[in-house]
C-alpha cells in the first residue's frame, strides 16, 4: 500500500517542480522583456530630445543668419517704420525668440554663448558702428557659440 500512495505523491511533486520552474521561466522572461523595452524607450527618449536639440539650434542660426543680413543692410540713417526698421524688427524679434529656445530646450553650457551671439548681433543691428569691420565684431561670439553648440551635439 505504501508503495501505491509513493507513485501519485512523486507525480503531484513532479508537477509542482515543474510549474515552479515555469513560472519562474516566464517571470525571468518577462522581467528581461521589460528591462530591453525601457532601454529602447530610454534610447527612443534620448534620440528625440537630440533632434530637438538640433532644431533648436539650427533655427537660432537660421535666425542670426538673418540678423546678420539685416545688420549689413542697415542704413546710416533710418526711422521706425520704415522699410528696413520693418525688415529689422522682426528679424530681431525672431532671433530673441531663438535665443529663448535655447536657453530652454538646449544643454546649460549653450546658454551663455548664444546670448552673447544674440547680445552683438543686437548691438550691430541696432547701434552705430564704429568703424570695426562687422564681420570681425560678430567673430568671435558667433565662433564661441558655434563651438558650444558642436561640443552639444557630440
Amino acid at each position: 500500500m505504501a508503495g501505491d500512495l509513493w507513485t501519485p505523491v512523486a507525480s503531484m511533486v513532479g508537477v509542482a517542480v515543474g510549474g515552479g520552474l515555469t513560472y519562474l521561466t516566464q517571470r525571468t522572461t518577462q522581467r528581461a522583456a521589460d528591462r530591453a523595452e525601457e532601454r529602447r524607450r530610454a534610447a527612443a527618449l534620448a534620440e528625440e530630445r537630440r533632434a530637438e536639440h538640433i532644431r533648436t539650434v539650427l533655427e537660432f542660426v537660421r535666425c542670426a543668419l538673418e540678423a546678420e543680413g539685416v545688420a549689413h543692410a542697415r542704413p546710416p540713417r533710418w526711422e521706425v517704420g520704415d522699410e528696413w526698421y520693418r525688415t529689422a524688427r522682426p528679424a530681431m524679434d525672431g532671433l530673441r525668440i531663438a535665443e529663448n529656445g535655447v536657453q530652454l530646450l538646449c544643454a546649460p553650457g549653450l546658454h551663455a554663448p548664444a546670448t552673447a551671439y544674440a547680445r552683438a548681433l543686437n548691438q550691430a543691428v541696432w547701434q552705430e558702428r564704429d568703424g570695426t569691420d562687422l564681420a570681425e565684431r560678430l567673430e568671435p561670439s558667433k565662433a564661441e557659440f558655434l563651438a558650444a553648440a558642436r561640443r552639444g551635439l557630440s
